[in-house]
């Protein structure tokens, strides 16, 4: 983001000579509102897992170690973010939000929702049938399933009505997206193991699978093999070229793969065309790690999406090397500061283990953020035991900082899936992570105060997209935020990604100082709506081809 400190600086330089001149002062020259210019420190994030009511563990034999997931979704309507988390060989556990705007967090358990599935790894929400009622994708090993959303939170199995079924397998990735004009998205289906004639996993790696629409745009055709298939652990849709087209990336697992053959994966996805994996031919360089998560973002503000990736040891950005004409991707994390290489705390000199990556603005300065869960698989002797998540600050100069235990979240349970999210609705993004044989670990971030006096740190806005058609929530749209003339961020709104782990809702943007933004959104046909502006410390609920309306907890459901 070096390129917003010049322009911050070069804005600074015109104002003070056109004070020298006399024209502010005068009127002739109007200044917009303060943009982000300073980097705010770590928030502090309480731990209320004792207190909130999302009692639940994940556990199992070692087949669920590289599991442990959870979707955050609006199951009944209310616009507050719901929980469902995996449960391993327990049952999945639904989680309803109640808790006071801008108060402790409170969740109450959902009885017989129709999800509370066994050997659940990690769950994905989208508007499957565009009902307007959110449905599930729900990882599991054996049989992944698709859940209609009934409404007041409560699912059915409907990927036999819809024509959708996956083939059986050890399900750990998911991604989705919708091409041309269908109605229905396209299914993107990760497996790792594949699995022995009575469902136990082999050491061998299973092929991944694609169910899209079929020729009416509104049911299913039979799914498609991706293969080879090199153990999936994170898969995500994504217009990385900017061509209106999003391919699906596949990080994969090199403990089980074939060294000389494995790697991770872009797909090509063209309507009328089957699936073909980007080769050296276009341009694909060989990348080989054991890949865990995928986190996707425009770090660099050049309107490309970057890509972190989750792995034992180093972790990775990857930036395009030459625009995008060809995926050719170099690495910056270490340029960046973040390839978590080491535990941040604890003592531990052995390498870390890193697994749900997300870019949030935590801190609402107008710097972008990173996350990332971590944890020993098990108990691997190469690999440290006592290994904390970070937590990166984002600087106006494009590095990061690691402020883990000044956020107060470092712990040593082995981190799994995760969502930074704004669970109370008081524009600081909150965190809930999963942890393997031991309790979800729930915080709430009271910004620069106290349990008892939360206080805000950068001001903020909170948006949800909505457009007519299938894709109500604008799946593949661009949202991109500025005050004045300077750009704040620029996010691919995608389903999949993460570990295992995926959100639907609403999206908080820090704004530091500004007391008000401009949003524009490229929607997923292509179309660039015209700059809007919206009033910070609020939410809005951006319709196309409408103005953005302003919503509150107390005006009801977000869904019309």
């Amino acid at each position: 983001m070096k390129h917003r400190r010049w322009l911050v600086a070069g804005i600074l330089v015109v104002a003070a000579g056109l004070v020298a001149a006399g024209l502010l002062a005068t009127g002739v020259v109007r200044t917009g509102p303060a943009a982000p210019s300073v980097a705010l420190g770590a928030p502090r994030f309480v731990d209320e897992t004792s207190s909130a009511g999302l009692v639940h563990t994940y556990d199992g034999n070692e087949d669920y170690d590289i599991g442990g997931g959870l979707a955050v979704l609006d199951c009944d309507g209310d616009g507050r973010p719901d929980v469902y988390a995996a449960g391993g060989e327990h049952p999945a556990a639904l989680f309803r939000n109640a808790g006071a705007t801008g108060g402790p967090l409170r969740f109450e358990p959902v009885a017989d929702s129709g999800a509370d599935l066994t050997m659940v790894t990690g769950a994905y929400p989208l508007d499957i049938d565009g009902d307007g009622i959110t449905d599930l994708a729900v990882l599991r090993l054996g049989q992944t399933e698709l859940l209609r959303g009934l409404g007041g939170c409560r699912f059915q199995r409907a990927d036999d009505t819809w024509g959708a079924t996956p083939t059986p397998g050890f399900g750990t990735a998911f991604s989705a997206t919708w091409e041309g004009d269908a109605s229905r998205p396209t299914l993107a289906f990760g497996n790792y193991l594949a699995l022995d004639g009575s469902g136990a996993p082999t050491s061998s790696c299973a092929p991944n699978e694609v169910i899209r629409p079929d020729a009416t745009g509104s049911g299913y055709a039979p799914p498609v093999a991706l293969a080879p298939g090199y153990c999936a652990l994170s898969m995500l849709f994504s217009d990385w070229d900017g061509s209106g087209r999003r391919d699906l990336r596949v990080s994969n697992d090199r403990h089980y793969y074939d060294v000389e053959l494995g790697e991770e994966q872009l797909w090509r996805f063209e309507a009328g065309a089957a699936p073909r994996l980007y080769t050296a031919d276009d341009g694909w360089v060989l990348l080989q790690l054991w890949g865990m998560g995928i986190a996707s973002y425009d770090v660099t503000g050049d309107g490309y999406p970057e890509v972190y990736l989750t792995s034992q040891g180093p972790n990775t950005l990857q930036t395009l090397l030459a625009g995008p004409t060809q995926p050719t991707y170099r690495d910056m994390a270490n340029k960046r500061g973040i390839e978590g290489t080491r535990p941040a705390t604890g003592g531990d000199p052995l390498p870390s283990t890193a697994w749900h990556p997300e870019f949030q603005d935590v801190n609402d300065d107008g710097f972008m953020d990173l996350f990332v869960s971590k944890g020993n698989i098990n108990v691997q002797p190469d690999f440290a035991s006592k290994d904390p998540s970070d937590l990166y600050l984002g600087q106006p100069d494009g590095s990061y900082v690691q402020a883990v235990e000044q956020a107060g979240i470092a712990m040593f349970d082995r981190g799994r899936g995760a969502a930074l999210v704004d669970l109370n609705l008081d524009g600081l993004p909150d965190l809930v992570e999963v942890t393997v044989g031991a309790p979800v670990r729930v915080w709430r971030n009271v910004g620069s105060g106290s349990a008892d006096a939360p206080a805000p740190m950068g001001h903020w806005i909170g948006l949800r997209l909505r457009q007519p058609g299938g894709n109500r929530d604008a799946i593949g749209a661009i949202v991109e935020v500025r005050v004045g003339d300077t750009p704040i961020g620029r996010r691919e709104v995608v389903v999949g990604g993460g570990h295992i782990s995926g959100q639907l809702g609403w999206t908080t943007t820090g704004i530091g100082p500004a007391t008000e933004a401009e949003v524009r959104v490229t929607w997923p046909d292509g179309e660039v709506g015209p700059w809007q502006r919206v009033a910070a410390d609020g939410f809005a609920l951006v319709e196309r081809g409408a103005a953005p309306v302003p919503w509150t907890a107390a005006a009801g459901a977000v869904a019309p």
